[in-house]
């Protein structure tokens, strides 16, 4: 079983300054207040939510008909678990008391039974627990346990809790091996993952039971979908089995036979870091091992550079292996803050480099392109190429937007940004026995008791524009631990420095982290990454790729943007010997930008015909200006793309 105090609380780590201190208090000041606002469905000219107005009529204090997604009543939940991260970092006794107001509301909706959810509640009371497949009952009710375990955590505050465990001990009673439960599992995984939180909380043997149970059964013949779908008369809620079939639920074998990363992406990373959750806690090796195996098919065959997966529209779906089109995917805003999660929690199991590059890289990229840069914009789908006409006029790629929106009838991505970043001082540390692991570098600082004495370690860094951070370690008492850094996977030369004595690297970096043993007082360490520019290419196999590359400078991809370099993107083409000059924009939030010379190709004698042999094509010198992925769409709607082509 694991030491529950390997785990850091958030209540021990401060973000202090730098780039994310920026991102923590727009969520904050911005996206918390405005997301309640598109609750409440008060946001002019955004789709409406029905969130509130659901619960408040499931609650009967008022009267109507359920309105929105089956899933509404998660936006709420998952909401409510960023407030409480927020009021962590950031008392707030104004909005602990509008949290406290939702969460009696939330409890007047709880049925006698332990069983919530507003929609089956208003709409189809007679149907509860028959379309496990579509219905999302039990993704709602870990969205809502994950809430109450963060409410808890920050406030101390039960009374959430309390309708958690209820309904809680209500799904216990419905399903599991016995004879007279049901052998379902959920047809979206999140609960999962919920139900370990709820154990660690709690030390309810049941809750971790019945989260391996849900793992377990699934994929077992025969299908439990299969069965469900026959007793009611094989209707659907939505047709993604017929059209999509078992891949798509992750239950086309039982887990630990599974070695390729299927169906749709957000379900499929949150299944795996329920996997790897219950893994950690029972020391199930085969777990491991498919957590292992799923991990390596999923970032080295179907990942894109900037963190993101899923690359079919029709279902948000992985597909195959190496098939990352760029103007046509899909890449949920959803299904990489999930990459972070499985990323974080195989750090627990095994701390090793590949699992923290990939987080970082989701984190500073994908993560963060979902909202615009005043935290009042939203993009569900994440592209790394755009052509504006096309997305309006041809209906493939109408997935595909070239301006955030300022919300989402299914609006599950927002508020799953908002509770990882406002959470995120859970990610960066780690401490095992008396080791404490450096996964990200953020201007930070963490109070950890080791050896029964209190230690700080203090970052100071405006990574990842700047190469160095600084890093303070104050202890009460001498003290004997490992300060474990990373090296980043894209760093081709770093420098560590003790008290102005460097480190020898190569002979105390395991896994990719340097692995500093000492007594420990009042100490200094210097860390130095070297950021060059540099030109990324994909493997041949990725088809869209080929005879482009991409420009990163650290963890950030950059992109080229219309407003910067005109129209017709796909005309420029870099260099091979191109030199790159960094500077800072202080009208996109002080972020880095690259400038270089490129060449324009033009085409002297094409007229108005369609296809011609005789072409003359000359290339034209201009200045180009990359932007970081993340910012593109924060000014004059245009053109975007990734992967430019080299000369």
């Amino acid at each position: 079983m694991i030491n529950n105090q390997n785990f850091i609380s958030l209540k021990q780590v401060s973000i202090n300054n730098g780039f994310w201190s920026y991102y923590i208090k727009l969520i904050k000041d911005v996206m918390i207040p405005y997301q309640w606002e598109a609750l409440n469905d008060r946001v002019p000219d955004a789709e409406p939510s029905h969130v509130i107005k659901n619960f408040k009529i499931a609650a009967g204090e008022i009267q109507g008909e359920f309105a929105g997604m089956v899933f509404q009543d998660s936006d709420l939940y998952k909401w409510l678990e960023a407030v409480s991260y927020s009021l962590i970092a950031y008392p707030d006794a104004e909005l602990e008391k509008t949290a406290d107001e939702v969460i009696e509301l939330i409890a007047k909706v709880q049925q006698s039974d332990g069983y919530l959810n507003t929609y089956f509640t208003i709409k189809e009371p007679d149907k509860k627990w028959t379309n496990l497949r579509d219905c999302h009952e039990l993704y709602c009710a870990g969205h809502l346990i994950e809430a109450a375990v963060a409410y808890y955590e920050a406030t101390g505050k039960k009374k959430l809790l309390d309708v958690a465990c209820r309904f809680a001990d209500h799904i216990d009673s419905v399903f599991g091996s016995e004879p007279h439960k049901k052998k379902g599992y959920p047809g979206h995984e999140e609960i999962e993952l919920a139900l370990i939180k709820l154990y660690r909380l709690t030390k309810e043997e049941k809750y971790l039971n019945l989260s391996k149970y849900f793992i377990d059964e699934r994929g077992k013949r025969p299908l439990y979908f299969e069965i469900e779908a026959k007793e009611r008369g094989n209707t659907n809620f939505f047709d993604l089995w017929n059209k999509l079939g078992p891949k798509y639920f992750q239950v086309h074998l039982p887990v630990r036979e599974q070695t390729t990363a299927e169906g749709h992406a957000v379900r499929a990373v949150y299944l795996y870091s329920g996997m790897a959750d219950v893994a950690l806690e029972t020391g199930d090796k085969s777990l491991v091992n498919a957590c292992k195996r799923l991990w390596d098919n999923l970032t080295k065959k179907r990942m894109y550079v900037t963190g993101s997966i899923g690359s079919m529209s029709i279902g948000e779906s992985l597909t195959f292996d190496y098939d990352l089109p760029n103007d046509t995917n899909y890449s949920e805003t959803c299904a990489s803050v999930g990459l972070v999660f499985f990323a974080h929690r195989m750090l627990q199991i095994d701390p090793d480099r590949q699992y923290s590059d990939v987080m970082e890289r989701a984190l500073y990229n994908t993560v963060i392109s979902g909202m615009s840069l005043d935290g009042k914009k939203f993009f569900y789908v994440n592209p790394l190429e755009v052509w504006p006409e096309a997305c309006e006029k041809n209906k493939v790629k109408s997935h595909v937007k070239y301006t955030r929106q300022p919300w989402f009838g299914c609006a599950c991505c927002p508020p799953n940004i908002a509770r990882l970043l406002t959470s995120l001082g859970k990610y960066i540390y780690f401490k095992k026995d008396k080791e404490v692991f450096v996964h990200l570098y953020v201007d930070s600082e963490l109070k950890e008791e080791i050896s029964e004495n209190q230690v700080s370690i203090r970052q100071s860094t405006q990574y990842p524009w700047d190469e160095r951070i600084d890093i303070e370690v104050d202890c009460e008492k001498e003290t004997e631990f490992t300060l474990s850094l990373r090296i980043p996977g894209w760093c081709k030369e770093a420098k560590i420095k003790v008290n102005n004595e460097e480190i020898d690297l190569n002979s105390v970096t395991v896994k990719g982290y340097t692995k500093i043993n000492r007594i420990w007082k009042h100490d200094k360490v210097e860390v130095y990454f070297s950021m060059p520019v540099m030109r990324i290419k994909a493997n041949p196999n990725v088809r869209e790729d080929e005879g482009k590359v991409a420009i990163q400078r650290g963890p950030i991809v950059y992109c080229l943007e219309e407003i910067d370099n005109g129209k017709n993107l796909n005309n420029i083409v870099l260099p091979t010997d191109s030199k790159f000059e960094i500077k800072t924009d202080k009208d996109l939030n002080n972020v880095c930008v690259i400038e270089t010379v490129a060449f324009r190709e033009k085409y002297e004698n094409w007229n108005d015909e369609l296809y011609k042999s005789d072409v003359k094509v000359s290339y034209e010198k201009t200045r180009i200006r990359f932007v970081p992925y993340f910012v593109w769409a924060n000014r004059i709607p245009g053109e975007m793309e990734v992967w430019v082509r080299e000369k």
